[in-house]
């Protein structure tokens, strides 16, 4: 069960640096990426980016270090209810592809969280 915890961990880990750095550090790239960026303030993407960033240290370096391992699954919790707010942002505004991609996240985000309690 570690073992696939980790990965998930991983794959997890992955994707919010890659959704995380575009919004906080490459915004125009962003804007092209994902049409809903054109449509809020850039500070909250950069707000986002910056949590979802800093949720990636949470996910892995308290499990890996063995220092306060207890944050690994506050980290995996808190980023799922990044995820599920994106999802109802993007219910309201009826992309359905997006929610998929949300869907997945917050499914292996629980179970990171519920893994590691």
């Amino acid at each position: 069960m570690n073992i696939t915890l980790w990965i998930v961990q991983g794959i997890l880990a992955l994707g919010f640096i890659f959704s995380g750095w575009m919004k906080a550090f490459q915004y125009e790239k962003a804007k092209a990426s994902w049409p809903w960026v054109k449509e809020v303030s850039r500070g909250l993407v950069f707000f986002i980016g910056i949590a979802e960033l800093l949720g990636v240290f949470g996910l892995i370096l308290p499990q890996a270090t063995n220092i306060a391992p207890v944050l690994t699954p506050l980290a995996a919790t808190l980023l799922a209810a990044v995820v599920l707010a994106g999802a109802v942002f993007h219910v309201k505004r009826k992309e359905y592809q997006q929610i998929v991609v949300n869907i997945i996240f917050l499914v292996l985000a629980v179970f990171v969280a519920v893994g590691r309690m």
